[in-house]
């Protein structure tokens, strides 16, 4: 049983969660990753986070400070290089899968032309991102602030999502557009015309 872990863990280098996050049985991080401010993070069972994360919980930048939390559910999968910040509320439902290269942010840069320079202005919360339950992200997806995707959307890869998608949504596209939805009755997805 060992030598079989160890052959499975050869080249996969996997830490332990951060002291303070709050996680589940089973999580699994590889390293290396960048996580910051860990009391505001908490993990479901089972889930497995790949390399180069970097998940970021703002408590401070500019003059202002947040409120942040992220919540990962049970059973997420997420891919290597994951990009990850926020300053309000960031979810992603249980069972849900990340590929490689998601970039998920609720925030953006004071652009102020007044303000002085850009990364001394206060970040500005566009809405919190809510991603439900078993959906899929493609690679190199980006979720932009204020987006709410419902339970079992899919996401194509390269796709910049913009605004929200109800339920059993298939997206794709910079912006992203809904391309098929799931028809319970055929049990197949139709598209939407």
């Amino acid at each position: 049983m060992i030598r079989k872990l160890a052959r499975y863990l050869k080249g996969k280098v996997i830490d332990t969660p951060p002291r303070g996050m709050q996680c589940g049985s089973d999580v699994r991080i590889q390293r290396p990753h960048r996580i910051s401010n860990a009391r505001c993070i908490s993990i479901g069972d089972r889930t497995t986070i790949g390399r180069n994360a970097l998940i970021e919980p703002v408590l401070e930048y500019g003059q202002m400070r947040y409120t942040p939390r992220i919540e990962i559910g049970k059973d997420v999968y997420i891919g290597p290089n994951l990009y990850l910040a926020c300053i309000g509320r960031l979810k992603i439902g249980d069972g849900t899968v990340l590929s490689e290269g998601v970039y998920l942010n609720d925030a953006s840069h004071g652009l102020d032309p007044e303000g002085g320079l850009i990364m001394n202005q206060d970040l500005v919360h566009g809405g919190d991102i809510l991603i439900g339950s078993h959906c899929f992200l493609g690679l190199r997806t980006a979720i932009l602030p204020g987006v709410v995707l419902g339970d079992h959307c899919v996401v194509g890869l390269n796709s910049v999502v913009t605004k929200s998608f109800p339920a059993y949504s298939m997206i794709g596209g910079s912006p992203a557009r809904l391309i098929k939805q799931y028809c319970v009755e055929k049990k197949e997805w139709v598209r939407v015309d």
